[in-house]
């Protein structure tokens, strides 16, 4: 069989999941899949559990390697994959029985897209926090290539283990850039005008764990999201302009304009609404009301708002100047 499929698995000490992820793997309903499993070092049962749920089933593959990270193990696994589509998998998640069927379909419908997500389903719920309960309700408002294009400087738009790639994306590869891998993916294959999709559908069981890596690597703190978002924005948005204006200094304003700063860009203005910032000056730069945009010299406009509410009143307002998104301005938290 010549897999349509690979799917990347790393695994480190995941024996207490890995046999549940595996099964769902086995009784996925397309079956011209492979699944390199990359065990990274584990000191667990992890090859013994692997090698037990797979046995008898040449799909599954157990590459072994010392414990060098989880970046080293998605290579690794990219390496290895003789598929031309490339499906991501945690060892700790469930997928739906119909999640690579969907998700192949999708692409074949769609020639323009490089990869698709899905929506997801979190758990357990009772331990879920305030945050990742809205940010589960954000992700899964994503329906489109357009809505992951617009709102990738939001938050990152694709759960990393939903995600199904062409070859084209696949081979970007990731990169050890002390920020969160999966999100630098995104970013750069966005960067390089590559699309990508969702399936609108909760296809994938995505487990919380307080000992998972997001939860206990600073790689994945805010601070380093913000960082990424900062990059891709200098390299992307913003290349080749020193000045911008930001509208928003709240928090989430207040920490891009930080991260932006490091790499040489600075707001000319800062577009506030709060009576007691207007007419001051931020770090050189004047505090005005938004209706001062129509006369300020065109500059690309990055919105920094936390919530979805302002956020959608600010694209309001911008649409109705005649500010079109993605040209003129972005969003970003």
């Amino acid at each position: 069989m010549t897999p349509l499929v690979s799917i990347v698995l790393p695994a480190r000490n995941a024996a207490t999941t890995l046999r549940a992820c595996l099964a769902s793997i086995a009784r996925q309903m397309l079956t011209t899949w492979e699944c390199i499993i990359v065990d990274d070092g584990s000191t667990d049962a992890t090859a013994s559990v692997a090698r037990d749920a797979t046995r008898g089933d040449v799909r599954f593959r157990i590459v072994s390697m010392p414990a060098r990270g989880l970046i080293s193990a998605l290579n690794r696994g990219l390496e290895d994959a003789g598929a031309p589509l490339i499906a991501r998998m945690d060892a700790d998640d469930v997928m739906h029985r119909e999640r690579l069927a969907a998700q192949v379909e999708a692409l074949e419908l769609d020639a323009t897209l490089s990869a698709v997500g899905c929506h997801v389903r979190m758990w357990p719920r009772g331990s879920m926090s305030g945050g990742l309960r809205e940010y589960e309700r954000w992700l899964n408002g994503l329906r489109s290539a357009e809505d992951v294009a617009r709102d990738a400087f939001v938050e990152c738009p694709v759960a990393h283990p939903t995600l199904l790639m062409r070859r084209e994306m696949a081979d970007l590869g990731y990169g050890d850039c002390a920020w969160p891998e999966d999100y630098d993916l995104i970013l750069r294959a966005i960067g390089r005008g590559l699309r990508i999709g969702v399936v609108p559908r909760r296809l994938l069981l995505w487990r919380d764990r307080p000992d998972r890596l997001s939860r206990r690597d600073p790689r994945y703190s805010a601070a380093r999201f913000t960082a990424c978002r900062a990059h891709h924005l200098a390299a992307g948005f913003l290349a080749g302009r020193d000045e911008y204006i930001l509208w928003g200094y709240g928090g989430t304003g207040r920490s891009l304009r930080r991260s932006l700063a490091a790499l040489g860009k600075r707001p000319a203005h800062i577009i506030d609404i709060k009576p007691g910032r207007l007419g001051q000056r931020i770090h050189g730069a004047p505090v005005v009301p938004p209706a001062a945009l129509r006369d300020l010299e065109r500059r690309p406009i990055v919105v920094s708002v936390a919530f979805d509410g302002p956020r959608a009143q600010i694209r309001q307002e911008l649409a109705s100047m005649g500010f079109v998104e993605l040209r003129d301005y972005v969003c970003a938290a």
